[in-house]
């Protein structure tokens, strides 16, 4: 028989909410510690986890598959800190670049190459209108994204 063996420790596809939660928790981890954009989320933005996260579980939820509940405005919260701290091409890059790296240490599949994708043109269109630039300097869908 000429069969694939699967991988033993496969990755899943995200499949919902609670794969969603685990993503973004494991993820903010990651940018609190981050020494270019962590003391933005924690020092500037003086973010309430406790709060914050629930409504960051609700947007994804939103995005990939509809019906999570989101209600917020997503530009507004992030062109606030723009008069506060650096808000360019770096600090974009490095967000981008710790969310498919996050992505991709958890999950595998089209849901998850969804998200990558969704994630980078969000955070192409958010530093865009923040900036008052017609376009970012980057093209997110083609920046590294880790392995798939």
């Amino acid at each position: 028989m000429d069969h694939e063996t699967p991988p033993r420790f496969a990755r899943p596809d995200i499949a919902g909410r609670g794969d969603l939660e685990c993503l973004v928790n494991a993820f903010y981890a990651q940018v609190r510690r981050d020494e270019l954009i962590g003391f933005i989320f924690t020092d500037v933005a003086g973010v309430d986890w406790g709060t914050h996260l629930p409504k960051l579980y609700a947007f994804w939820e939103t995005v990939l598959f509809g019906g999570g509940g989101y209600t917020g405005n997503l530009l507004g919260a992030h062109a606030r800190l723009v008069p506060l701290t650096t808000m360019g091409p770096a600090q974009f890059e490095r967000w981008i670049s710790l969310f498919n790296r996050t992505v991709d240490e958890l999950f595998a599949g089209p849901k998850a190459t969804h998200l990558k994708a969704i994630a980078g043109d969000m955070a192409n269109v958010i530093h865009a209108r923040i900036n008052g630039v017609a376009q970012a300097p980057f093209d997110y869908g083609t920046m590294e994204r880790g392995a798939e």
